[in-house]
């Protein structure tokens, strides 16, 4: 059961990846965007983690919801 549900996470953090446009915005380029991973984990480990989250989280927010609204849901 775990197992399952360990790879239905990952199917849905690459599904945001996609989602995202990283994939087109890099041409697929996987060494490009694991680089900017590790940006952004360097990022939260900082002092400005409680700032990052906070917009992440609000855009996050806005753009699901903006999706949810263009889809009619």
């Amino acid at each position: 059961m775990k197992r399952r549900e360990r790879t239905r996470q990952l199917i849905e953090l690459g599904g945001l990846v996609v989602k995202a446009g990283l994939v087109d915005l890099t041409d697929d380029d996987r060494a490009a965007l694991y680089g900017a991973f590790l940006s952004i984990a360097g990022k939260l480990q900082g002092e400005e983690r409680g700032n990052a989250l906070a917009l992440w989280q609000r855009k996050g927010k806005r753009a699901f919801e903006a999706e949810q609204e263009a889809n009619g849901n």
